[in-house]
């Protein structure tokens, strides 16, 4: 790699220990700060070594470490890269030793360039292998951490700890990164002879793949790890785990279902097209071996759809599915194949543990132990929908603590608006349109490539469900000509609503969209985003009827913008509260009608006792 490593203003902020407010103003006071060599108007780019100079230069007080020194190269390649050579690093430090010296004239094998890889060996050197690529592991999930989905830690190691392996073989059908299969506590399961404890991984993303397969080669770890799609193209056919932990990937759509509507692996029911979770479930249960146990994680809503509810009740006939616990933002289903002839249990464990993860442990084993007072008979869900949603279950005298702990969550999760001035009459303002703004340099627009699909890739993608509900990008995309990269401080506007780009943009830009990038210097973005939000939903993408560039703005100062933009921000936060306490307040009237209907709350009112 030719050029010198760069830094945008927060990087030069953190490894300098000041704020980006100290940067902005060295560039503001100081002639000789570097110039950028990259980046935009916006985000620049400068040389890392340019910038090193120039602190030493006046005195302040600047120390790049090696490892900064490879992640800042690694990063010069871009973002879309970053992933592939984070584990082209890794394929560099687990060849044999005789062979991880790379030529000098030509990329080591591992893909890097030359010099790259010399730093990289240079930092295994220093902090040893497995430490060095950890931390460029841990730098690339900080960097990327709206778009990989990353398990808890505190949850995976809880889900290892669960299915407490007899054998050594563990399987995780939809690795990742490998979060999982490296969690504390897989080395105090094996009961097998030394050397023969083995992890079994796949994923979708090679990327992903290959960083696995460095973390556990880089542990000594015995592994087998492969890219591809579980579902279509499932990487362990035949293969029987004494184990299975898995964290799938929720509401996929595109998982298959036209093709695989004769598998195998349906032994419970076919999955309906909107419950993939319920393929993941018993995919799972196919590589396990008999008696062997499966954790995986589930939506919340996997626990009462209708559209589930005979692959729930087959589950529970046949023994398969022994408890449904409510964690943080997630259920975990603990399920167990049956062995031939095995009599089926009577109850499920079903628990609510999203307040207190410790409590998991001494419920399973006092339910493995047949001593367990929160499952449910399960004849008793078969009677009715299969409804296992923990909130319905838990234990009665539950219901008052639950109820104050839901209401304090709806008080706190509600906002109020903006404060606004009425006026008799309305301003007379001068005003511009979107159209002049665009002509005068202050806006550009960009739109997706045509026929671009979000079904599947490594690349993340914001979509117009996403901009709707206010989420993370959720779709994904093969890397093509004509991506749109989005950054912090994008308009972007789908057909029916219109949303200000804040960490999560880095994604890209999903069909349907339009971006609309503000000169910051004299546009503020918020108060565009207002605007175009004002002119409703036909002045987002255009129609037939109603030209975007048509939409009115008054014409203002940047101070003025500013505040119109507050004010418009405090409506975007409160429609966002508004969407949040309609969830938690659901919630909150089951608990309040279950508690005064059995009698563990009590209305407070003035005659009534106690």
């Amino acid at each position: 790699m030719s050029h010198d490593p760069t830094v945008n203003a927060g990087d030069i902020a953190r490894l300098a220990g000041v704020g980006r407010a100290a940067v902005s103003n060295w560039r503001r006071r100081h002639d000789d700060f570097p110039a950028p060599i990259g980046g935009t108007a916006n985000q620049p780019l400068f040389s890392l070594r340019q910038v090193e100079s120039w602190l030493r230069r006046y005195g302040k007080s600047y120390q790049v470490s090696l490892g900064d020194r490879v992640w800042q190269r690694l990063k010069a390649a871009g973002d879309l890269r970053l992933g592939e050579l984070v584990a082209q690093a890794g394929a560099l430090l687990t060849r044999p030793a005789p062979q991880n010296e790379p030529d000098p004239g030509s990329p080591a094998e591992g893909g890097l360039e030359p010099e790259l890889a010399e730093l990289v060996l240079e930092l295994a050197e220093q902090l040893g292998a497995l430490t060095a690529y950890e931390f460029l592991c841990e730098r690339y999930l900080e960097a990327h951490s709206r778009q990989l989905s990353v398990t808890r830690e505190d949850v995976a190691g809880l889900m290892v700890r669960l299915v407490r392996p007899g054998g050594s073989t563990i399987l995780d059908p939809a690795c990742g990164v490998g979060t999982l299969l490296l969690a504390p506590g897989h080395d105090q399961h094996a009961e097998a002879e030394p050397g023969t404890a083995r992890m079994l991984g796949q994923d979708l993303s090679e990327t992903s793949a290959a960083i696995t397969a460095a973390r556990l080669r880089l542990r000594g770890v015995e592994a087998e790890v492969v890219a591809g799609d579980s579902m279509r193209d499932d990487g362990f056919a035949g293969e029987r785990a004494d184990a299975v932990v898995c964290d799938p990937p929720f509401n996929e759509r595109a998982w298959g279902y036209e093709e695989l509507t004769g598998d195998p692996r349906w032994e419970y029911g076919l999955p309906p097209r909107g419950e993939p979770e319920l393929a993941w479930v018993q995919h799972c249960l196919t590589h396990v071996k008999p008696r062997g146990l499966v954790a995986i994680l589930m939506p919340p809503a996997a626990a009462s759809r209708k559209a589930g509810r005979r692959i729930r009740a087959n589950l529970l006939r046949a023994g398969a599915l022994r408890a449904v616990i409510a964690l943080p933002g997630s259920d975990l289903w603990l399920l167990r194949r049956p062995a031939a002839g095995e009599r089926p249990p009577s109850e499920v464990l079903i628990l609510d543990a999203a307040a207190d993860l410790a409590s998991v442990e001494p419920a399973w084993e006092a339910y493995l132990e047949d001593r367990s007072d929160q499952t449910v008979r399960i004849i008793d869900l078969l009677a009715d929908e299969v409804d296992m949603t923990p909130a319905r279950h838990q234990r009665r005298d539950d219901v008052g603590k639950a109820y104050a702990e839901a209401r304090d969550r709806f008080m706190a999760a509600a906002s109020t608006p903006p404060d606004l001035k009425v006026l008799e009459q309305p301003l007379d303002q001068p005003a511009t349109t979107l159209g002049d703004l665009i002509k005068e340099g202050l806006v550009t627009t960009s739109q997706a490539p045509p026929k671009m699909t979000v079904d599947g890739g490594e690349v993340p993608v914001l979509t117009s469900d996403d901009v709707l509900n206010g989420t993370s990008p959720s779709g994904s995309t093969t890397l093509q000509q004509g991506l749109i990269a989005i950054r912090p401080g994008d308009v972007v506007a789908s057909y029916s609503s219109v949303r200000v780009m804040g960490d999560d943009g880095g994604a890209m830009l999903g069909p349907h969209l339009t971006l609309y990038r503000v000169d910051a210097r004299r546009l503020d973005p918020d108060f565009l985003a207002g605007f175009l939000r004002a002119a409703g939903g036909r002045a987002t993408t255009g129609s037939s009827r109603f030209d975007v560039r048509r939409t009115r703005l008054p014409r203002l100062s940047l101070k003025e913008q500013k505040a119109y933009g507050d004010a418009f921000r405090q409506l975007a936060v409160l429609e966002d509260a508004i969407r949040e306490t309609s969830t938690l307040g659901q919630a909150l009237i089951r608990l309040g009608l279950d508690g005064l209907a059995d009698g563990h709350l009590h209305p407070r009112a003035h005659g009534l006792t106690p």
